[in-house]
């Protein structure tokens, strides 16, 4: 690989991604998620990576790192070092699967994050301080607190520096080439079946819209789902996406609003659900 970027990350560029990564949830939004927080996380790296290039290739790398974003916070670590590693170790016209990498990995970091620590050792953990506190005792809460931090501040500070490692390892090997375009494409691949699933399950559209033909009664909805399930949210989602993509999403406001009336009216109309 040839004219990577000469910035060099550093241990304290990666201790800073960590402290940063911890405020991940705090500007987490509707039409984004955690973007923002994710791209605050990289900030030390890109100044370090982009320190003497040109504005547009900076200007580029912010607009990458704004991406619609999504996992659990618990296990962002690993999502990170790996962002970081192939930033740092890839040109300019090798930067696509730095998001589709990103984007493919959100998904089974959250489904691990969720069902492992959000939904099992979280509470557990709640359930201890709560029976304390429950009893008067007022080291329940700040039990709770202490084994959440143990648990939760190694996987992510480890897992950040295990994902830099290990990506920047794969990335300056001998088949860095071969490795690139395989990880690009199964970036690609992961990353359309988030995109594809996030419709199936966010999107919600139905219609009750029925007629009778002698005595049987068809109800529109069963009929669509039998011949393609979910058809009407991909059909707005595709609408919605063509009419963002037209003015690079700067009537997005406008859009939102004309989702919000036209909503109202077909369903007091009746032909929404």
């Amino acid at each position: 690989m040839s004219e990577v970027n000469e910035g060099k990350i550093t241990k304290s560029d990666l201790n800073k991604a960590f402290i940063r990564s911890n405020f991940l949830m705090a500007s987490s939004n509707f039409e984004r998620m955690q973007a923002l927080g994710a791209y605050y996380s990289v900030v030390p790296a890109l100044k370090r990576i982009y320190a003497d290039r040109p504005k547009e290739e900076r200007v580029e790398a912010i607009r990458r790192h704004l991406e619609f974003f999504n996992t659990n916070p618990y296990v962002y670590g690993p999502i990170l070092g790996i962002t970081m590693a192939m930033e740092e170790q890839t040109t300019e016209v090798e930067k696509e699967p730095v998001i589709s990498v990103r984007t493919g990995l959100m998904g089974p970091f959250a489904g691990l994050g969720d069902s492992l620590l959000a939904m099992t050792v979280v509470p557990i953990y709640m359930s201890i301080g709560a029976g304390l506190a429950i009893e008067g005792n007022p080291l329940g809460p700040i039990l709770f607190f202490v084994l959440f931090s143990v648990t939760i501040w190694p996987i992510k500070y480890k897992g950040l520096f295990l994902g830099y490692n290990k990506g920047s390892a794969l990335l300056t090997g001998d088949n860095s080439s071969n490795i690139l375009r395989r990880v690009s494409t199964m970036g690609n691949v992961v990353g359309m079946m988030v995109v594809g699933s996030l419709i199936v399950s966010t999107v919600k559209i139905t219609t009750p819209i029925e007629y009778s033909v002698g005595k049987s009664t068809f109800k529109l909805q069963e009929m669509i789902d039998g011949i393609m399930p979910n058809f009407f949210p991909l059909l707005v989602t595709i609408l919605i996406y063509v009419l963002l993509k037209r003015k690079s999403a700067k009537n997005a406001v406008v859009i939102i609003l004309a989702i919000m009336v036209i909503g109202m009216v077909l369903s007091m109309l009746g032909i929404l659900g």
